[in-house]
C-alpha cells in the first residue's frame, strides 16, 4: 500500500535525527547510521548555517557595495590582500628581478674596479700559448695525445677478431680490460714522472677519460650486436665480412632504407667518426643532418673563440690574485679571513663556470656536431631550474648521463641491484674520475674532489626527499656556488704547502 502525501509529511515531521523515518532506515540504513554516529545534531545545524552563510556571502557583499556607493562619503576601500601575500594571486615580480640584475652588475663593477686599482691589468691573451710552446715539459702532453691512436686501433683489432670468431669472448674481454687499464694508468704514470704543467695535463687526461668511456660503449654495443647475430644464426658463419663495407648515409637528408648492420660497422672510418662525435654512447647508425649550416657554424665558432678569451681574462685578472692571497690565511688557519676569501672567490669562480658551461656544451659541441653533421644536439637540459640534486646531475651533462645510465645504472638494476645502490655506484665512478683529473696533474692525492662528489649522495637524499620547490632550487644553486670554491681552496692550499716543503 502506497502511503498518502499526508502520511509522508507527518512521518517526516515526527522523525528526528535520532529517529529517522522507517523507509529511510530501510533504504540508507548503513549510511545514515554512520552519519548519526559521526556528527551530532548541533554540529549538523552549525554546518548548515555556515553553508548558507558562505553561499550568500557574495550576494551580501554585492548588496553592501551597492549601498555604500550610494552614500555621500565616496568610499574607496574594498576587500583586498597585500601583493606579497600568497592569497593575493599576484606573481609579476619582473621589476624586482631587474633590480637584482642591476645590483649584481653594480656590485661586480665595483669589484672589477677594485681589482684594477689594486693589481693593474694582468690580462695577457698570448700568455697561455707562450707557456705551452716555450716550456719543454709540456710536450709530453702532445705525445700522449698522439698515442691515443694506439689504444683506439687495439680496440678495433680486438673487435675484428671477435667478429671473425678468431678469439673467444672471454679472451676479448680480457684484452679490452687490459687496454682500458693501460689507457688510464699509462698517461697518469708519465705525467707523475715528467711533471708537465697541471693545466695542460688536465686537458690531456680529459681526452684519455673521454676515449676510455667511448671504448667501453664501443665494446658493449658490439657485444650486444654479436650476441644478437649468434642467436639469430646459430650456425657458424662461413662468409667473412669486408672491412671496406661501411656506413652509407643518404645525402638528401631523408631516411634511407639501408642501415648499417653488424659486422659491417667494423671499419676505421666508423670508429674514428665515433671518436670525434660529441657523444659517449656508440650506435651503428647515428642521426645525421642533411647539410652544414654555415651561418650557425660561424656564430658558434665566434662564440667559442670569444668566450675562451673571456675565461682566460677572468682567470688572470680576477681568480688568480684571490687564490694567491688566500694562501696565507689558510696556512695560518685564520677562519674569518679564510671565509672572507672563500666568499670573495665564489663569485668569479661561478661566473667562469657558467661561461665554461655555455662555451663547452653549446658552442664547442655544436661546432663539432655541425662539422660532422651529427644530428643529436641535446647536450643539456634546463638544469638551472633543478629543484632536486638528482635532476641537476641528470640534466647538466647529457652525454655523461646517457653513458652512465646505459652502461652502468641500467645493467646494475637488471642484475638485481636496487636503484639507490646503482645510483651510488654511478656517483662513485664519477668521483673517481673527478679525483683522477685533479690529483694526477697536481701530483698529490687529497681526495677533496672524490669526497665532494660522494657528498652529493646524502645531499640528494636530503633535498630530494621532500618537494621543496623553489627552496630546493636555491639549495642546488648554493651547492654549486660554494662547493667549487671550497674544493679549489683546499687543493691550492695543499699544493702551496707541498711546494714550500719541496
Amino acid at each position: 500500500m502506497v502511503p498518502s502525501p499526508m502520511t509522508r509529511v507527518s512521518s517526516s515531521k515526527n522523525s528526528t535525527p535520532d529517529n529517522p523515518p522507517a523507509n529511510q532506515l530501510s533504504n540508507d540504513e548503513g549510511e545514515e547510521q554512520v552519519a548519526s554516529d559521526d556528527y551530532s545534531p548541533a554540529l549538523r545545524r552549525r554546518n548548515m548555517r555556515r553553508t548558507v552563510s558562505m553561499a550568500n556571502y557574495e550576494e551580501i557583499t554585492g548588496e553592501e557595495k551597492r549601498e555604500r556607493l550610494k552614500q555621500p562619503d565616496k568610499p574607496i576601500h574594498r576587500h583586498l590582500d597585500s601583493l606579497f601575500s600568497t592569497s593575493s594571486g599576484f606573481t609579476n615580480y619582473r621589476g624586482l628581478l631587474n633590480l637584482c640584475i642591476l645590483l649584481l652588475v653594480i656590485s661586480n663593477t665595483r669589484l672589477v674596479l677594485e681589482n684594477l686599482i689594486k693589481y693593474g691589468i694582468l690580462i695577457d691573451p698570448v700568455a697561455s700559448f707562450q707557456m705551452f710552446l716555450l716550456n719543454p715539459y709540456n710536450w709530453p702532453n702532445v705525445v700522449l695525445l698522439a698515442l691515443l691512436e694506439l689504444f683506439i686501433l687495439f680496440a678495433f683489432k680486438t673487435e675484428c677478431l671477435l667478429a671473425k670468431n678468431s678469439i673467444s669472448d672471454k679472451s676479448g674481454q680480457l684484452l679490452y680490460c687490459i687496454n682500458l687499464l693501460v689507457l688510464l694508468i699509462f698517461p697518469a704514470a708519465l705525467i707523475l714522472h715528467l711533471h708537465p704543467n697541471p693545466a695542460f695535463s688536465i686537458v690531456t687526461l680529459g681526452f684519455y677519460t673521454t676515449v676510455f668511456l667511448k671504448l667501453v660503449s664501443y665494446c658493449s654495443v658490439n657485444s650486444w650486436c654479436r650476441n644478437q647475430v649468434m642467436r639469430e644464426t646459430p650456425l657458424k658463419r662461413h662468409k667473412s665480412f669486408s672491412s671496406s663495407e661501411g656506413r652509407k648515409i643518404p645525402q638528401s637528408g631523408k631516411v634511407g632504407s639501408q642501415l648499417v648492420t653488424y659486422p659491417n660497422n667494423l671499419n676505421l672510418k666508423d670508429l674514428h667518426y665515433f671518436m670525434f662525435a660529441p657523444t659517449l654512447c656508440y650506435e651503428l647508425n647515428f642521426p645525421r643532418s642533411s647539410r652544414i649550416r654555415k651561418s650557425f657554424l660561424l656564430k658558434r665558432f665566434i662564440e667559442m673563440i670569444f668566450l675562451w678569451q673571456v675565461m682566460l681574462a677572468l682567470l688572470q685578472q680576477w681568480l688568480e690574485p684571490i687564490v694567491r692571497n688566500s694562501m696565507k690565511p689558510l696556512a695560518e688557519m685564520d677562519v674569518k679571513r679564510s671565509v672572507e676569501r672563500l666568499l670573495k672567490l665564489a663569485v668569479p669562480n661561478h661566473m667562469i663556470w657558467l661561461i665554461f658551461f655555455y662555451w663547452f656544451f653549446h658552442s664547442c659541441l655544436n661546432v663539432v656536431a655541425e662539422l660532422l653533421q651529427f644530428g643529436d644536439r641535446e647536450f643539456y637540459h634546463d638544469w638551472w631550474n633543478s629543484e632536486t640534486v638528482s635532476y641537476f646531475w641528470k640534466s647538466w651533462n647529457i652525454p655523461v648521463h646517457r653513458w652512465a645510465s646505459r652502461h652502468l645504472y641500467k645493467p646494475l638494476v637488471k642484475r638485481g641491484h636496487s636503484k639507490f645502490t646503482a645510483s651510488c655506484l654511478v656517483f662513485l665512478l664519477s668521483a673517481f674520475f673527478h679525483e683522477y683529473l685533479v690529483s694526477v696533474p697536481l701530483k698529490m692525492f687529497r681526495w677533496w674532489a672524490f669526497m665532494g662528489m660522494c657528498l652529493q649522495v646524502p645531499l640528494a637524499v636530503i633535498v630530494d626527499s621532500r618537494n621543496y620547490g623553489k627552496y630546493g632550487n636555491m639549495a642546488v644553486w648554493l651547492s654549486l656556488i660554494l662547493g667549487q670554491p671550497i674544493a679549489i681552496l683546499a687543493y691550492m692550499h695543499d699544493y702551496y704547502i707541498l711546494s714550500k716543503t719541496e
